[in-house]
């Protein structure tokens, strides 16, 4: 029996216990155990999204469990102190874990490159755990500010400073910037109270981006209102304040530290070479190069590749390409075969910024792209997708999905609310779209026969039922529903008499009050059409031809979807009205309930107009308005 077990649950650790069971699924000689302190496994990308309230709390987390449901991997909840290398076993306070192979991938911790109060008093950001911690000081903060009437200490409340301007504190301020909108609105704050600050010693943030894309992420930082301090020498963090400089001492109650990272506490002590803070060096084939048989991924590589000066970068992506080399050469040593050496060829780093904006630098190694704002979110996103579905297939990525595209509120999403199922209207758009096409087309032909037979000829109103006996006004009747929105098609004499069977009802007291209202209007003594008459007519269609219209493009829909319900009761009333004219009304209501905020002009104008509608006194004075 040969005994692989894998030290850590993270993203290299993950995928090379999932890459292994797979290979080695039919060998009943091996076990494969997986060891980790956690039940399960944390999307440390994800942690600024939890920690500014933009997705759960638990959308950040895998159960391990779940990711290996089916696979012969055994889970083990433990926490190792000690690797015996010469033995092949691993000792914790509670059992012993003997190994043939072991793959070593504790990731890494926050490092304070030893300046004073830096740990004491800052919040840590690199697990699920901070994440959380760090979302409820938050809110604490505002909670307490709101409350707070001495100045100085309020001021010192509403300053969050996140040292560190690599890709974790950016995409945190980020974060918080459009989380401070929501939380000022709560607790009736002014945003200018609030200060967010990202700070580093290096003279620019997001270093190892192009100038190009660093620039626009500067650019929009400072649109969110963020203050960007960089060049400047952190020499201390006291309690409730931080030295950014010798001259710039920024007093604030919650200072987050994500300045960069070492090896895991485990590792530091590990009899192995390292370098690099606390990185395990490797051969080619990521081994260690003091042990054979230990292997090493994700953030505890150290190791150059050929050609390159830097050793392999501490991200995602790394993990990724690394877990599949590492599980093909534990196989290949099981059968005798030859190992693989590590060339990875990397596609580029991103960065959100917000839930709404990005910058990203990727492609191929000889040939990359620069994206910014909606594509590089949407890069991310597809990025996300992948490796979920990798982890625990459909239905991580389906949670994925809502909790970043359908379940979001305040349109904290790259594709805003459009696909929020805040409101359902999303699945009415064709629906809204089609009754649109279907009121234009009808509109367009009409407008066509005006044109053609001249604007006087009247075929929407009937002529005047007392000049004709009932047969020859049922005829003419029937013949003015081929005419009409509802009638598609009547080519015959026979067609016309099946329409009129087909024609809705229409009670006797409605049609003899229209038949009222149009003798006024309409008819002359002698029985021929008013000029009002010819007038409706060409209103009629210009009504269908601008309300389908505003369907199409969704703008005022709700109004929209009301005038062409009106329209076709009187149609009705008149007993022109075919039964499909159920199938408009139907839509029409349908579509009442705004699915113009849905791909629709609604989604802007509404917005726009609802708030110039409460600038108006006599509407703030009488509350004619909804929020």
């Amino acid at each position: 029996m040969k005994r692989i077990v894998i030290l850590g649950g993270g993203y290299g650790g993950v995928l090379t216990a999932k890459k292994l069971a797979k290979k080695l699924k039919n060998n009943k000689d091996i076990e494969i155990k997986l060891i980790d302190r956690n039940p399960y496994h944390t999307l440390l990308t994800e942690l600024h999204e939890v920690s500014a309230n933009r997705a759960p709390e638990d959308s950040i987390k895998i159960d391990l469990k779940k990711i290996f449901a089916g696979l012969k991997v055994d889970v083990v909840l433990d926490e190792i102190s000690n690797v015996d290398f010469q033995g092949k076993k691993l000792t914790s306070e509670k059992a012993v874990y003997e190994y043939d192979y072991l793959v070593i991938g504790t990731g890494s911790k926050p490092t304070f490159f030893g300046i004073p109060g830096a740990e004491e008093n800052t919040f840590s950001f690199w697990s699920y755990d901070d994440a959380v911690a760090l979302k409820r000081q938050i809110r604490d903060m505002f909670t307490q500010a709101a409350k707070e009437k001495k100045p100085e200490v309020r001021r010192s409340m509403l300053t969050f400073v996140i040292v560190g301007a690599g890709f974790t504190g950016v995409e945190l301020v980020g974060e918080m910037a459009e989380y401070r909108e929501e939380l000022c609105k709560e607790f009736f704050i002014d945003p200018k109270e609030v200060r967010l600050i990202v700070a580093d010693m290096a003279p620019k943030i997001l270093p190892i981006l192009p100038e190009k894309l660093i620039r626009k992420a500067e650019a929009h930082l400072r649109k969110l209102n963020v203050e960007i301090v960089t060049g400047a020498k952190i020499t201390e963090v006291g309690k409730g304040s931080v030295a950014l400089g010798e001259n710039n001492v920024v007093a604030a109650n919650t200072i987050v530290w994500t300045a960069g990272v070492e090896g895991s506490e485990l590792v530091g002590k590990l009899d192995v070479q390292q370098q690099g803070r606390k990185r395990i060096v490797t051969n080619e084939h990521l081994e260690s190069v003091d042990h054979k048989n230990v292997y090493v991924v994700g953030d505890n590589i150290f190791y150059i590749v050929e050609g390159e000066q830097r050793p392999v970068p501490q991200m995602v992506e790394n993990a990724e390409l690394a877990a599949p080399l590492i599980a093909g050469n534990i196989v290949a040593d099981i059968n005798g075969t030859a190992k693989k050496a590590y060339k990875p060829a990397f596609h580029g780093t991103m960065v959100s910024i917000g839930s709404r904006y990005g910058v990203a630098n990727v492609g191929l190694p000889n040939k990359m792209f620069m994206l910014t704002g909606f594509m590089a979110m949407f890069a991310k996103h597809m990025i996300n997708i992948y490796y979920l579905s990798g982890v625990a297939g459909f239905n991580k990525v389906w949670t994925y999905m809502m909790h970043e595209f359908f379940h979001v509120e305040n349109r904290r999403s790259f594709v805003g609310g459009y696909f929020s199922k805040r409101s359902p209207n999303f699945w009415i758009v064709p629906l809204r779209m089609l009754l649109g096409g279907m009121w234009l087309y009808e509109g367009i032909d009409k407008l066509r026969k005006i044109i053609d037979q001249g604007w006087s000829k009247i075929f929407l109103i009937p002529a005047a039922p007392y000049l004709k006996d009932a047969t020859s006004a049922a005829s003419e009747a029937v013949s003015n529903v081929k005419e009409t929105v509802d009638a598609q098609s009547a080519a015959s004499a026979v067609d016309t008499a099946k329409e009129a069977v087909s024609a809705l009802p229409v009670p006797k007291f409605i049609y003899n009050i229209s038949n009222w209202f149009m003798d006024l209007l309409f008819y002359k003594p002698d029985g021929n059409y008013t000029f009002l008459a010819k007038w409706f007519q060409l209103g009629m269609v210009c009504a269908e031809i601008i309300f389908g219209i505003l369907l199409i493009v969704g703008l005022f829909t709700a109004l929209s979807s009301i005038a062409t319900i009106g329209m076709a009761v009187m149609i009705w009333t008149t007993k022109m009205a075919a039964t499909e004219m159920l199938w408009y009304v139907a839509a029409a209501i349908a579509c009442i309930g705004g699915s113009g905020s849905v791909f629709g002009l609604d989604y802007y104008v509404l917005p726009w107009l609802k708030k110039q509608w409460k600038k108006i006194p006599l509407v703030r004075r009488w509350y004619l308005y909804t929020d």
